[in-house]
């Protein structure tokens, strides 16, 4: 049985856990390290080597899976200037496992630091045969051929490795890897192949750029013909592809006409089918914006979009129509810099919406700011008014609460705040 502790008081001498940590620390004993161990004579160093391959070997014999044992023992027999033997370790290592790409790298780089240049070609043209989809062993092998000026050696493992249709990033380097000798025929020939292995608009772009830079008109005109006619029916793509519209219309103006001209007639195919399509419709203004259409081509084409006007009378239809609106009075305003036309976008816009179904606070609040920066604060005030008479929202009640106070009509701002609490009693 436990002996029961008499007194429970606090000893007079309190000792800290600090304290208790560094008197073990004074009182243990130093680490014991074996002796350094100096070779005198031939007879030792054999004994010695023969003692550490005897250790490397039965850890390889228990872990043979464990590639960091094989890698010690072949950096040990790298040190020992035994390079037949670290050769020897390094190929029993890729018999274990030679999926594992980091032992080739290894391997190949103790071949390529010792000055085995030969070695070092047989390891990388084994590893890209049996790992031909890990890109870093073709860049290695080229950067090793392109250091040791064999470009014409460099070039063949590009092409053998381009067979095995890699990710764009090898194509490119190959592209740039001939750009930099100037060889702008093998450079557009890789390019031919490029957009084969991977036609996406991505490297159809890469390529019109590459004519653009390097080639002549003709040649550009064609490579984009070629990109527009392959993404002629794939929408997307096709949004993708014209985005490089206007450095090629700066690029050749004639031709920039043609490819507007063709993305004309294929929005107006679309909305003859679908004329309540919204998002051609907003497609379409863009790509005018972007050639820079005139004032009354831009409002001929604004008029023709919000002329057709959602059948329904639920708010859902209406949320996408009523930026065309939106954008049709800040063009209005902004770019036309028409004070009258951008009032009259306005008033029909809030003509257009059914307030007694439903409406929009956004364009009630638009057209009165639009009105404070004409510095027209009565016509600003009515159409708050109106808002508040047909379509009260808290949205407008506090923003027409924020212009008066700022205008400093206080009266004015309790009136509003009146209206707002018999709209609203529960607030």
């Amino acid at each position: 049985m436990a002996r029961r502790v008499k007194n429970k008081n606090a000893a007079p001498i309190q000792i800290t856990a600090e304290q208790i940590l560094l008197e073990a620390r004074e009182l243990q004993e130093s680490e014991i390290r074996p002796p350094k161990q100096r070779i005198t004579d031939s007879a030792e160093l054999v004994d010695y080597r023969l003692r550490k391959r005897k250790e490397y070997e039965d850890l390889i014999r228990r872990v043979p899976w464990n590639k960091s044992v094989w890698i010690k023992y072949a950096n040990w027999e790298e040190s020992q200037k035994d390079f037949d033997r670290a050769r020897s370790v390094w190929e029993r290592a890729l018999e274990v496992d030679y999926r594992d790409h980091t032992l080739w790298l290894k391997y190949a780089s103790f071949e390529m630091k010792n000055k085995f240049i030969d070695h070092a070609c047989n390891v990388w043209d084994r590893a890209t045969k049996l790992l031909p989809r890990v890109d870093q062993l073709w860049y290695k092998y080229i950067h090793m051929e392109f250091m040791l000026g064999n470009y014409a050696g460099a070039r063949q493992i590009y092409d053998r490795w381009m067979n095995w249709s890699p990710d764009q990033e090898a194509w490119l380097s190959y592209i740039k890897f001939e750009l930099r000798f100037n060889e702008i025929e093998r450079a557009r020939s890789i390019f031919e192949r490029f957009v084969d292995c991977h036609p996406n608009v991505g490297a159809w772009i890469r390529f019109v750029k590459f004519e653009m830079k390097y080639g002549d008109i003709a040649r550009a005109r064609k490579c984009y013909e070629r990109a527009v006619d392959k993404f002629e029916g794939d929408v997307e793509e096709a949004k993708d592809l014209f985005a490089l519209d206007h450095k090629f219309i700066d690029f050749d103006k004639g031709f920039g006409d043609a490819i507007y001209e063709k993305r004309r007639h294929e929005y107006e195919d679309g909305l003859r089918k679908n004329p309540l399509n919204y998002d051609l419709w907003f497609d379409y203004i863009r790509l005018v914006e972007e050639i820079g259409g005139d004032k009354e081509t831009m409002e001929d084409l604004y008029e023709r979009a919000i002329a057709n006007v959602p059948p329904s009378h639920e708010k859902r239809y209406w949320r996408r129509y009523i930026y065309l609106w939106i954008n049709y009075a800040l063009y209005e305003e902004l770019d036309a810099q028409d004070t009258d036309r951008t009032r009259d976008v306005y008033t029909l816009c809030l003509k257009t919406i059914p307030h007694k179904k439903f409406s929009f606070a956004k364009i009630w609040l638009m057209a009165a700011q639009f009105e404070v920066r004409q510095l027209n604060i009565d016509r600003a005030r009515k159409i708050l008014g109106s808002a508040i008479g047909m379509a009260p929202k808290d949205r407008i009640f506090t923003k027409y609460v924020e212009m008066e106070l700022q205008l400093g009509n206080v009266e004015r701002c309790r009136k509003i705040y009146e209206k707002y609490l018999e709209w609203a009693p529960e607030i």
